[in-house]
């Protein structure tokens, strides 16, 4: 085989296997359910200089 074949080859395979696994991130963090914002009373203290 051409060697730019087979780099052809290798780069959809690990393309595959990035969008593969991309999906099932998006999967398993979709099913943890609704996400909650942080409560207002521990952001304070971290925003307080931009905020006044």
């Amino acid at each position: 085989m051409d060697r730019s074949k087979v780099v052809a080859i290798l780069t959809g395979v690990i393309s595959l296997l990035l969008a593969i696994g991309y999906l099932l991130l998006v999967q398993i963090l979709d099913f943890r359910g609704d996400m909650q914002p942080a409560p207002l009373s521990t952001l304070g203290p971290l925003l307080a200089p931009w905020l006044t």
